[in-house]
């Protein structure tokens, strides 16, 4: 399993989500090999290093993570959408507006994960969660939307198929988000993801 997280962006110094794969690719987990790898927040580097990331490991699964610091729960993404349209510029100082980000690939693309089920199991176990419907159109958006179409080119050239899909996380209390959600509790219920996604892969 790829799980993939960003760098701080926005002048803030942490970013939950880097700092989550970064420390589940150190700690594994008991069931599958973790690859973890921290992508920068970039319109023009992050898509091309994840696929880079994805041919050098060939992980049957990719769960990214991004920060999206107003939700105040989990949130598994149900698709990603062609476009680029940033309310901020990423760390590069690229501001695209209403661009596609494929100009002949589909409107949208649908996560390979099990999103509900996902969600489910980490509000079972008193975490708040909820499958949002789409990732935005920042750079989580486009490495959603590019993992997808990795994907879809591996089912239409017959290679071993890649489940691929995107969960955000809350601000940490590092960035005055909720101080329930530490990086301990984020990590918890990523796990559950991560368990759940391998149970429903058994």
């Amino acid at each position: 399993m790829l799980v993939t997280g960003f760098e701080p962006f926005d002048g803030a110094a942490h970013n939950p989500s880097g700092e989550l794969a970064r420390r589940l690719g150190e700690l594994g987990h008991p069931d599958c090999r973790i690859v973890g790898e921290v992508l920068p927040v970039s319109f023009a580097r992050a898509p091309g290093l994840l696929a880079a990331a994805i041919d050098a490991h060939h992980p049957d699964v990719v769960v990214m993570l991004g920060l999206a610091e107003n939700r105040h729960a989990i949130t598994p993404e149900r698709v990603a959408i062609n476009l680029a349209d940033a309310r901020i510029p990423d760390n590069d100082g690229d501001q695209p507006t209403d661009a596609a980000l494929e100009p002949h690939g589909p409107a949208a693309r649908f996560a390979l994960l099990p999103i509900k089920h996902i969600a489910l199991a980490i509000a079972n176990a008193g975490i708040s969660a909820e499958v949002s419907l789409s990732a935005g159109s920042y750079v989580c958006n486009a490495v959603m939307y590019a993992a997808l179409g990795i994907a879809e080119q591996r089912a239409g050239s017959g290679g071993a198929p890649l489940q691929a899909g995107f969960i955000h996380v809350p601000a940490t209390p590092q960035l005055g988000g909720d101080p329930h959600f530490t990086l301990d509790e984020l990590e918890r219920g990523i796990r559950i993801a991560i368990t759940t996604i391998l149970d429903l892969r058994a």
